[in-house]
């Protein structure tokens, strides 16, 4: 069992930045798949970036170049760096813990921040 609490969201003008924090408890977190999804109003949750437990990273196109995924696993937390943020960045922001042993797969959501950009 994973629990996840993420924190960091607010409101933010376009063009600034917010870091996201996520903090996970309950289980082995270094064995775990970390990611960061977002869902906007009328809009289906996608994923904005994932980090393994080795630390290979992935990306929406959306926010190459303009969001970071980092993990402390001394910290149990993932981050997610967010800068030069736009408008259409405005969404429910949700982590998860992703895990697939022998096709076991473990799969765990926070309750989500919101992170509003607008001026």
């Amino acid at each position: 069992q994973v629990q996840l609490v993420e924190s960091g969201g607010g409101l933010v003008q376009p063009g600034g930045s917010l870091r996201l924090s996520c903090a996970a408890s309950g289980s082995i977190f270094n064995t775990y798949r970390m990611g960061w999804y977002r869902q906007a109003p009328g809009k289906q949750r996608e994923l904005v970036a994932r980090i393994t437990s080795g630390g290979i990273t992935k990306y929406a196109d959306s926010v190459k170049g303009r969001f970071t995924i980092s993990r402390d696993n001394a910290k149990n937390t993932v981050y997610l760096q967010m800068n030069s943020l736009k408008p259409e960045d405005t969404a429910v922001y949700y982590c998860n813990a992703f895990s697939e042993v022998l096709s076991y797969i473990s799969e765990y959501w926070g309750q989500g921040t919101q992170v509003t950009v607008s001026s």
